[in-house]
C-alpha cells in the first residue's frame, strides 16, 4: 500500500488536498484498497509530507461523497457498495492493442471517406507554455485573464435564485441574456443592427464556419477565399466537396474585379486580412458589396481582430454597409477574451439562421449553458468592455515593442502589419526557409509558425513566417527576437557560404 501512495507527487499548480484526492479516487476505482484500511491520517501525512488535518479533510469529503466509510476505532475503509460494484465478474475477455491484431479487425484507414488528419495546418505546439519566447498567434498570456471578474460572474450564474435559469439547458435555443448582450454591447459597436431570430451562438468562428459550410457547400458551389488565408476554412470547404478558388490580396485588401464573377460565396476578412493584417479600405468594401449585387454572390464576413483593435476608430464592419442581406457576419470572443471560452456567433438573415439552428441542434443542441450565461453575466457587468480597453492598452505597447525589435533585429526580412493586428507577418531572405528557422529557433526557446500552409498553391513559397505576440510577456519580446535575429542572420550566413561553395566547384 505503501507503494501506491509514494506515487503521489505533490506539485504547486493545485491545492495539496485536491491532489491527494484525484489520486485516492484513482485509487479506489482500482480496487487497490480492497476491504484493507487505508492508512491512518498520521501515516498518510508523514508518507506525503503534508499536515495531518489535510489528510483528514480529504478522508472526510471522501466519505461525505460516498467513496469511504469511516469505522470507529479502525479507521477509514472503501464503502462496500464500491467494492461489490468492482468486484463484479467482468463477462467480456480483456484484451490488448497487440492481441487485437491477430483478430478479425476492421481496417479504418480503407473504410474512411475523409481525412482531416492528411490535410496541412499551422504546426502548433501543444507544450508552448514551456516556451520562454511563445511569438505564436491565437492565445493569451494567462496572467492576463481577468480571472477574479469572470468567478464573480460564475457565483452569480451558479447562485441558487439563478441556477434554474441555465442548468436545464436551452433545447436548441441560445441564452437569451447573452443574446441581447451581443446585440446591444458588440454588435453595435461594430455598426450592426441585427433582431434576435438573426443571431446564432457557436462555439467559436472555426464552427460557424463549419456550420455554414455543412449548409450551402456542394460540388456545383463554388468559394472564393483570400490567398494566402486561413487554411482551415479551406479544408472545411474541401471537405464538403465544394470547388475552392484562390482569391488575390493586395494592401488594400481582398481584390474585387474579375476574380470574383464565377464564385456562389467570398469569403473575407476586413478588419485585418488573415494572416497579412492588411485593413480593407471602405472604397473596397463597398466595391465588394456592389459586386456581390451585380454578380449575385455571398459574402462571408470574418469579423478577425476587431474587437481589441487599438486603433482609436476601426472601421465598421463590412456587414454595417450591407443593404441587401448578401453579408453574413462570423465574431468570436476568442481574441478578446479567451480561446477556451468558446464563444462566437453569426449575424444573418433569420431564415438561413433558422437552418444552420436546426443543424447545429443535430451536432450538439447549443453551446455549454453555463459559459453563455457566465459570458452573458460578464458583459452585462462591464467586465468585457474594462477588459477589452485594458487588453487594447497592453497589445498596442506590445505591438509597439514588436515592431521596434523586428526593425532593429530582423535585417533583409520584409515586414508586413498593420497598427491594432495581432501579428507581424514577415518575409525572411529567399535563401531561408521558414521551417529551418523554426526547427532551429524552437531549440532555442522560441516558438513561431511558419506560413507556407496559408498559401493554397502547390509552390507556395517557402520563406513567410508569422510571429503573433498576443501569448508572449512584454518583457521577454525585445530578447526573444534579438536571439531570431541572430538566428536569421546565421542561416543566411550559412546559405551564402553554401552557394559560394557551389560555384567554386563548378
Amino acid at each position: 500500500m505503501v507503494d501506491f501512495l509514494m506515487n503521489i507527487e505533490l506539485h504547486q499548480n493545485s491545492t495539496y488536498q485536491q491532489q491527494i484526492r484525484e489520486k485516492l479516487v484513482e485509487l479506489i476505482e482500482q480496487d487497490a484498497f480492497g476491504d484493507k484500511a487505508l492508512p491512518s491520517g498520521r501515516k498518510m501525512a508523514q508518507l506525503l509530507k503534508v499536515s495531518r488535518n489535510t489528510v483528514v479533510l480529504v478522508y472526510e469529503s471522501l466519505v461525505d461523497e460516498g467513496f469511504l466509510i469511516a469505522r470507529k476505532r479502525s479507521g477509514f475503509f472503501v464503502h462496500p457498495d464500491l467494492l461489490m460494484v468492482q468486484r463484479l465478474p467482468n463477462t467480456v475477455q480483456q484484451t490488448t492493442i497487440s492481441d487485437s491484431k491477430n483478430r478479425n479487425q476492421p481496417n479504418w484507414s480503407k473504410r474512411l471517406q475523409k481525412q482531416p488528419s492528411q490535410l496541412s495546418t499551422l504546426n502548433k505546439d501543444e507544450n508552448w507554455l514551456k516556451y520562454p519566447y511563445p511569438f505564436i498567434y491565437g492565445h493569451i498570456d494567462v496572467n492576463e485573464f481577468p480571472l477574479y471578474q469572470w468567478r464573480e460572474c460564475s457565483r452569480i450564474a451558479e447562485s441558487k435564485g439563478k441556477l434554474h435559469e441555465w442548468v436545464e439547458g436551452y433545447i436548441d435555443m441560445d441564452d437569451p441574456q447573452l443574446v441581447s448582450q451581443i446585440r446591444q454591447q458588440i454588435l453595435s459597436k461594430r455598426g450592426i443592427s441585427a433582431k434576435t431570430d438573426e443571431i446564432l451562438i457557436t462555439l467559436g468562428t472555426q464552427n460557424s464556419l463549419f456550420l455554414l459550410t455543412s449548409l450551402l457547400a456542394d460540388q456545383s458551389v463554388t468559394f472564393g477565399v483570400e490567398n494566402p488565408g486561413y487554411a482551415n476554412l479551406r479544408h472545411v470547404i474541401s471537405l464538403c466537396d465544394s470547388p475552392v478558388k484562390a482569391l488575390d490580396v493586395d494592401d488594400q485588401g481582398l481584390q474585387v474585379g474579375e476574380q470574383l464573377s464565377h464564385c456562389d460565396y467570398v469569403c473575407v476578412t476586413p478588419s485585418h486580412q488573415y494572416p497579412t493584417t492588411v485593413t480593407m479600405t471602405i472604397e473596397r468594401r463597398k466595391a465588394l458589396l456592389e459586386q456581390a449585387s451585380k454578380d449575385d454572390f455571398i459574402v462571408i464576413e470574418d469579423d478577425y481582430e476587431s474587437e481589441v483593435n487599438f486603433i482609436e476608430k476601426p472601421l465598421p464592419a463590412l456587414k454595417s454597409f450591407d443593404q441587401d442581406g448578401r453579408v453574413i457576419y462570423t465574431g468570436s470572443l476568442s481574441k478578446s477574451l479567451s480561446p477556451g471560452i468558446r464563444i462566437g456567433y453569426m449575424v444573418a438573415d433569420s431564415s438561413l439562421i433558422t437552418e444552420l439552428r436546426k443543424l447545429r441542434t443535430l451536432h450538439y443542441r447549443h453551446p455549454p449553458s453555463n459559459n453563455q450565461r457566465i459570458t452573458a453575466l460578464f458583459i452585462s457587468q462591464g467586465y468585457y468592455d474594462s477588459h477589452v480597453r485594458r487588453m487594447r492598452r497592453t497589445y498596442e505597447q506590445k505591438w509597439l515593442q514588436m515592431q521596434q525589435g523586428i526593425e532593429q533585429h530582423l535585417l533583409n526580412c520584409e515586414i508586413y502589419s498593420t497598427p491594432g493586428s495581432f501579428c507581424f507577418w514577415i518575409a525572411l531572405p529567399t535563401s531561408i526557409t521558414s521551417h529551418k528557422l523554426r526547427e532551429a529557433a524552437a531549440l532555442q526557446g522560441i516558438l513561431i509558425e511558419s506560413g507556407d500552409t496559408l498559401f493554397m498553391q502547390q509552390d507556395a513559397p517557402k520563406n513567410y513566417i508569422r510571429l503573433g505576440f498576443s501569448a508572449i510577456n512584454i518583457d521577454k519580446i525585445s530578447q526573444g527576437l534579438a536571439i531570431l535575429g541572430g538566428l536569421i542572420a546565421q542561416l543566411e550566413r550559412k546559405a551564402l557560404n553554401h552557394k559560394t561553395a557551389d560555384i567554386c566547384c563548378s
